[in-house]
């Protein structure tokens, strides 16, 4: 009886080691390209009204139990000015709140773009998070970028990397575009060995998409992240902003999504819940964003 009462006992504790917290469901708030600015409308873009869509995002998003929210980059438009307008309203969420730097955030004055992620909270422009057994990875695609190299030495890879790759004729190869250095991708490799050796599932975010060949938004250096992630079967999605219209792709086993920019439009908005369970992640879209259902086992 004793011994029976001991197998019981390891079994137990041996399910419940294994057992993946991802199977616990939460749900995050996505928003993308806010992009405000005190400007004139230009074609789709209603940059005035941007604050009141966004109180209207947050308020929407207060009434949920989110873990946390995120927005994919281009807070702003343009002038370091313009942070002072958003920022209050972001800072009304209840949940944790995280940001992607677009390539807008950085369309201030030289002297100020080596306070823009500190303005926005961040104490990494790259950085990783864990919640309920996955491994949220926050890509910095202005890394090298002709907005957001700050330094000499980024300067002069930005440069390297451009006139390597704009020998390819890809459309993609943009100066309001970005890459990611070769530091960074060596970080985003050692995140995902530990993140596979931890059974963790990863979800990357980023500003500018990474799949679609022919893409005019994609980063500059987007063949070399996707050979780079190829290998790692634990990764599930990667969301980003950037392209305002939208996009989804899925390209081994990774859903490509691409949320639709807030800024667009006069009279609707662009935002979403997005909910993960043992094997699904919901996107519930409010005004323009479509609601779907990607699966991940």
């Amino acid at each position: 009886m004793k011994k029976l009462f001991l197998l019981t006992f390891v079994l137990i504790a041996c399910k419940s080691k294994t057992e993946p917290s991802v199977y616990s469901d939460f749900e995050i708030g996505i928003i993308a390209d806010c992009q405000y600015c005190d400007c004139d409308s230009q074609g789709n873009r209603f940059y005035r009204k941007s604050p009141d869509k966004f109180k209207f995002a947050i308020e929407k998003l207060n009434t949920k139990n989110l873990d946390y929210t995120i927005h994919l980059g281009d807070f702003i438009d343009r002038n370091f000015e313009s942070f002072d307008t958003v920022l209050p309203i972001w800072n009304r969420l209840k949940s944790e709140k995280y940001h992607v730097l677009g390539n807008h955030d950085f369309s201030v004055l030289d002297s100020l773009k080596a306070f823009v992620p500190k303005k926005m909270g961040l104490k990494n422009r790259y950085y990783s998070f864990i919640k309920n057994n996955w491994r949220f990875i926050v890509l910095d695609g202005n890394d090298l970028s002709y907005q957001g190299a700050i330094t000499n030495t980024k300067q002069k890879e930005t440069d390297s990397l451009f006139n390597l790759l704009k020998k390819e004729n890809e459309p993609n190869m943009q100066a309001w575009n970005g890459g990611l250095s070769l530091e960074q991708l060596e970080w985003v490799k050692k995140e995902l060995d530990d993140a596979n050796s931890k059974s963790e599932y990863v979800g990357f975010y980023c500003h500018f998409p990474a799949v679609k060949d022919k893409e005019i938004h994609n980063l500059w250096n987007y063949k070399q992240f996707l050979k780079l992630i190829e290998p790692y079967e634990n990764i599930k999605f990667y969301f980003n902003g950037h392209n305002h219209s939208g996009d989804y792709v899925k390209l081994n086993g990774v859903h490509h999504l691409t949320f639709k920019g807030m800024l667009d439009t006069s009279d609707s908005t662009a935002f979403s819940v997005v909910k993960f369970t043992k094997d699904s992640i919901f996107v519930h879209g409010y005004g323009r964003e479509p609601s779907r259902s990607l699966k991940v086992k």
